[in-house]
């Protein structure tokens, strides 16, 4: 079958890396060790997606400056803490290696900094397959389309022929932004319910089914 898209464009966390959980006790107990209201696990779970100072802004609002500053500390500090032990969904990278192997170029766009996807790649070992990859320290956060203009130019690849995965409606709608088709998958951060109403062309409640599609239709 004749390919639809050149590139594959992946979220990071809740996407590819079964991370959800830990980033969202990161947030609730950073805001617990700061002083700050009890943080409603769903609530922390639904930001995520964002660049970090979007996330405080979203879930805090206007805090103080040196409030903010250390509720971000003490997140990464949490985070760091266990960011080693996080695994990829089962099957990921296999599918990240044959879909390179079949000749699609790959690339990531996610809300973590620079420095911990660099760690990320390199825990998980998918450094070389993926030709560009943005973060939220070099873009602005999602949705806007920034990271995606930039990962087509790098890739030369058109809108038409790209692909975006993820995991939250801020995904979906940097997809649109972008003119961009995306696959929506519900096993990361955000329900169907909240994804509904972006226009993706696939919802995927499973890894598994994911890869099979990807392998088979894109």
């Amino acid at each position: 079958m004749e390919k639809q898209f050149d590139l594959i464009v992946w979220d990071w966390d809740g996407t590819l890396a079964d991370s959800t959980g830990m980033i969202t006790n990161a947030i609730v107990q950073a805001a617990e060790q700061v002083g700050l209201p009890k943080l409603d696990p769903l609530a922390a779970r639904n930001i995520i997606g964002l660049g970090l100072k979007e996330s405080i802004y979203a879930l805090f609002g206007d805090l103080p400056a040196d409030v903010a500053q250390k509720l971000a500390m003490q997140y990464s500090a949490n985070y760091y803490a266990g960011e080693q032990a996080i695994p990829l969904f089962k099957g990921a990278k296999e599918t990240i290696i044959e879909l390179k192997r079949s000749g699609y170029k790959l690339a990531v766009a996610t809300g973590k900094g620079r420095r911990g996807l660099n760690l990320a790649l390199q825990h998980s070992g998918l450094t070389p397959y993926f030709h560009a990859t943005r973060t939220v320290d070099e873009c602005f956060s999602k949705p806007h389309p920034q990271m995606l203009d930039e990962i087509m130019d790098d890739c030369v690849a058109t809108p038409e022929r790209t692909l975006m995965i993820g995991d939250t409606s801020y995904d979906l709608q940097m997809a649109k932004n972008a003119s961009v088709q995306a696959v929506a998958v519900t096993f990361g951060a955000q329900s169907r319910e909240k994804l509904s109403g972006y226009n993706s062309i696939e919802t995927f409640h499973q890894f598994n089914d994911l890869s099979t599609w990807l392998l088979k239709h894109a």
